[in-house]
C-alpha cells in the first residue's frame, strides 16, 4: 500500500512538469506582451524604450532560461511578480483562491444533493413518468451552458423580484447570508449542469446492481425494498458515481472561468481570464499549475478511496 502511494504522488511530478511546460509555451506564442500592452495606448513609444522595459522583467532572456528560472522559483514555492500589478503572485491568488474554493464546494454539493436521489429514484422507477420526468431533467443540465442559466437567473431576479446578486464579496465567516447571497446562483447554476452527469451514472450504476442475483435473493429473503436499495444496491453502486462526482469537481475547480465572469465573481477563473488578457506571465502559469495540482490531487483521492469503499479492490 505504501509503495503504491509514493508511486501515484511521483506520478504527479511529470504530469506538473508537462502542464508547466505546456503552459509556458503556448503564453509565449500568443502575439504581443505585457509591455505592448502597457504602451499600447501611448501612442508611438520609442522601441528603446520598451526593449528597456522587456529587460527589466526578464522578457529579453532566451526561453529556456526564463523556464529554468521560473522552475526555479515553483521548486521553492515561489510564483514570481505580476507583470502587471507589480504584486507577488501568491497575494493575487490567495486573494481570490478561498472564492473560487468555496464556490466549486457550493455547486458540488448542489450537483451531490441532486443526482444521488434522482439517480436512485430514476432507477427505482425505471420507465415510469418520474424516470422520464428526471431523465428530462438530466438532458437539459447537459444541454444548457451554465453561463447561459446563470444569465437567465440573474434576469429572472432582476424583472421578477427587482434584485439582482450583491457585487461585493463578504466572507462567510463575517455575514454568511450575504455571502451565499452572492455564490448560491452560480454554484446552482453550475451543479445543475454538472449533476446532470452524475444523475445518469447513478441511474445506470444503480440499474445495473439491481440486477445482480444477490439483490434477488435478499428480496427473496423478505428485506424490505429500502434496505435493498439503501444497504445493497446503491452501496455497491457508488464506485462510479463517486468518480464522477470526483472528477466533475475538478473540472469545477478549473471550469469556473465564464461563470464568474457572468456572475461577476472575484474567484480564479475571472483572475485567470484578466491575466491572460494582459499577458501576464508569472500569473497565468501559477494559476494554470494550481487548477492542474487540483485535478490531479482528486484523482489520487479517488483512487484511494476505491480501496476504502470496495474491500475486494487490494493496492500491491
Amino acid at each position: 500500500m505504501t509503495t503504491y502511494v509514493i508511486g501515484r504522488l511521483l506520478l504527479m511530478i511529470p504530469t506538473l512538469l508537462g502542464v508547466a511546460i505546456l503552459t509556458f509555451v503556448l503564453m509565449r506564442v500568443v502575439p504581443g506582451d505585457v509591455v505592448t500592452l502597457r504602451y499600447s495606448q501611448s501612442g508611438s513609444v520609442p522601441q528603446e524604450v520598451i526593449d528597456r522595459e522587456r529587460k527589466l522583467i526578464g522578457l529579453d532572456k532566451p526561453l529556456q532560461a526564463q523556464f529554468v528560472e521560473w522552475m526555479g522559483q515553483v521548486v521553492r514555492m515561489d510564483f514570481g511578480t505580476s507583470l502587471w500589478t507589480d504584486r507577488p503572485v501568491t497575494e493575487e491568488i490567495s486573494t481570490r483562491l478561498g472564492i473560487t474554493v468555496e464556490l466549486a464546494l457550493l455547486a458540488a454539493l448542489v450537483a451531490s444533493t441532486l443526482a444521488v436521489p434522482l439517480g436512485v429514484l430514476a432507477a427505482v422507477k425505471q420507465d415510469t413518468w418520474v424516470d422520464y420526468v428526471i431523465r428530462v431533467f438530466a438532458i437539459g443540465g447537459i444541454a444548457f451552458p451554465s453561463f447561459w442559466l446563470g444569465i437567465l437567473m440573474i434576469l429572472a431576479l432582476v424583472v421578477w423580484f427587482q434584485w439582482a446578486p450583491p457585487l461585493i464579496f463578504v466572507p462567510i465567516w463575517k455575514d454568511p447570508i450575504a455571502n451565499l447571497a452572492q455564490l448560491i446562483w452560480p454554484a446552482l447554476a453550475v451543479g445543475y449542469r454538472y449533476s446532470a452527469v452524475a444523475t445518469r451514472m447513478t441511474r445506470s450504476s444503480v440499474l445495473e446492481v439491481l440486477r445482480e442475483d444477490y439483490v434477488r435473493t435478499a428480496r427473496a429473503k423478505g428485506v424490505s425494498e429500502t434496505l435493498v436499495v439503501v444497504r445493497h444496491a446503491l452501496r455497491n453502486s457508488l464506485l462510479p458515481v463517486i468518480t464522477v462526482i470526483s472528477l466533475e469537481f475538478a473540472f469545477l475547480f478549473g471550469g469556473l472561468v465564464v461563470t464568474e465572469q457572468v456572475f461577476n465573481v472575484n474567484g480564479l477563473g475571472k483572475l485567470l481570464v484578466d491575466a491572460v488578457a494582459h499577458r501576464d506571465y508569472p500569473l497565468v502559469q501559477a494559476i494554470v499549475l494550481i487548477f492542474s495540482f487540483v485535478f490531479v490531487f482528486v484523482n489520487f483521492i479517488v483512487d484511494m478511496l476505491y480501496g476504502i469503499l470496495d474491500p475486494r479492490i487490494r493496492f500491491g
